[in-house]
């Protein structure tokens, strides 16, 4: 008998919906604890978060039911279609949408409000599934921008809105395209912008510019000569140092009296690339464009991010990244959800105080426990072993999602099942890392766990979605 008519082809991965069980009714508990009141005689309250949170976890299987009903290929004809009605509310919610905590990015309808990001992280899934999946795609120039351009509209969209953290999520979606093929060298500049901006706030932006521009300086040239002839870098040098001091000199006598110290690495690295391309093309060697690119984009990011810092971020997300780096100390400002939250999850010791029994939740020590910060409720009162268990929890899911992608047939549902992967870990690793103090608090949910509805039904359905595609994974889906 054919596989496609076999029965058991078409069930779904019972693990993955026990794993979506454990975390949403775990989830459920911990919003209940952080709610809890023990003077309250009334066991359940329409008004409260738990409840709240119940009619979602409804709404939510609701929604599953549907997407289980729907053909896998629908969801290759609607991906535009979802997408673009996601950017739509995007747009809308810049007009009319609610302000929370500094981000417009709400919509209220009367008791609902929900967050059109959630909704627009699986349109962008979907699509960048659709794109990579057509005949003999390959990462050529067009396609990046094809890709690129559809990532920045949300990433745009929800810069505007001031939510820098859920802008954040949209670059994760470089990890399913480096695994469809795309050039390391991508990832490779993400990283560096990320190493060059921390240490450009951490240090002065012109010394970290002239190391970069120094190391740049050997990879050139030992491309060049192979370690052989020590006269290009003897001219390499010479160049850097004579521009350097020529240009240092004009800004700070003739031109600008508000002299920067960066424009003197910048200036020499100009002299230096222009020196490198001539030989470059005399000698007819490729290679040198990638060391220039990684050089100049080193040099722009840590030129940028303290432009970026000073003018762009709001007080209070200059004043989070301060305090994570130790800039700042602000234990009673901008400090105090996270020395609560360490404080939460530190006095729960091995086993913890018990369901129910946590003096930090009761007493309202930490804010948004419920939901930015629910990891701390699970530390305080399960302890060092509940917490544990919580991560190893999240980590088989992972680890499962990975493992339903790779056997799929269809490379549609395999980049998009790395898409939900990448997303559910993003959102895992950032909520956990800025519960303990290791990341700025940029407001990122717990997946499945937090309080709130839109993400629930928005996580839900991303997942829900892939599962199945999983249920016709030996067929070919696009």
């Amino acid at each position: 008998m054919s596989n496609y008519n076999n029965p058991y082809q078409k069930s779904i991965d019972w693990l993955m919906v026990v794993l979506y069980m454990l975390l949403v009714g775990f989830g459920w508990l911990n919003i209940y604890a952080a709610n809890f009141d023990p003077e309250q005689k009334i066991f359940f309250s329409v008004d409260a978060e738990y409840f709240k949170q119940l009619i979602w976890i409804g709404v939510s299987l609701v929604s599953v039911g549907v997407i289980m009903l729907i053909d896998s290929k629908m969801f290759v004809e609607i991906a535009f279609l979802f997408f673009g009605i996601s950017i739509l509310l995007l747009i809308v919610v810049l007009g009319i949408g609610r302000e929370v905590n500094g981000a417009k990015s709400w919509f209220s309808l009367g008791p609902i409000s929900f967050q059109p990001v959630e909704f627009t992280k699986i349109g962008t899934s979907l699509v960048i599934a659709r794109m990579m999946s057509r005949y003999n795609f390959q990462f050529t120039f067009d396609n990046y921008l094809k890709i690129f351009g559809i990532l920045l509209i949300p990433i745009s969209l929800v810069l505007l809105q001031n939510d820098t953290g859920s802008a954040l999520i949209f670059f994760v979606f470089l990890l399913p395209m480096y695994r469809e093929g795309m050039t390391v060298h991508i990832l490779l500049l993400g990283v560096l912008c990320i190493v060059g901006g921390i240490a450009s706030l951490l240090s002065d932006s012109a010394i970290v510019m002239s190391i970069m521009l120094a190391v740049g300086i050997i990879a050139t040239f030992v491309i060049f000569n192979k370690g052989g002839d020590k006269i290009d870098a003897i001219i390499a040098v010479a160049i850097c140092i004579l521009s350097a001091g020529a240009l240092g000199a004009y800004y700070y006598f003739v031109s600008n009296p508000k002299f920067l110290p960066e424009y003197i690495p910048l200036g020499a690295a100009a002299l230096m690339s222009v020196y490198a391309i001539v030989r470059s093309l005399i000698q007819r060697v490729s290679k040198i464009a990638i060391v220039l690119m990684y050089l100049w984009t080193g040099l722009v990011v840590s030129f940028a991010t303290g432009y970026i810092f000073d003018n762009i971020l709001i007080e209070h997300q200059r004043t989070r990244i301060n305090i994570l780096f130790g800039i700042e100390d602000d234990p009673l400002g901008a400090g105090y959800n996270v020395n609560q939250s360490l404080i939460a999850i530190g006095s729960g010791g091995l086993t913890g105080k018990g369901f129910l029994q946590g003096t930090q939740t009761k007493l309202n020590f930490v804010p948004k426990q419920s939901t930015d910060f629910i990891f701390c409720t699970v530390g305080e009162e399960w302890g060092f072993i509940g917490t544990s268990a919580l991560v190893i929890v999240y980590l088989i899911f992972f680890i499962r999602i990975i493992s339903l992608a790779e056997k799929q047939h269809s490379v549609f549902s395999r980049v998009y099942g790395y898409c939900v992967a990448c997303i559910f870990f993003f959102h895992f690793a950032v909520n956990i890392c800025m519960t303990i103090g290791l990341m700025p608090v940029i407001g990122i949910p717990l997946p499945f766990f937090s309080y709130g509805g839109s993400s629930l039904w928005g996580f839900s359905m991303l997942l829900f979605i892939f599962l199945k595609l999983d249920t016709d994974r030996n067929e070919l889906i696009r």
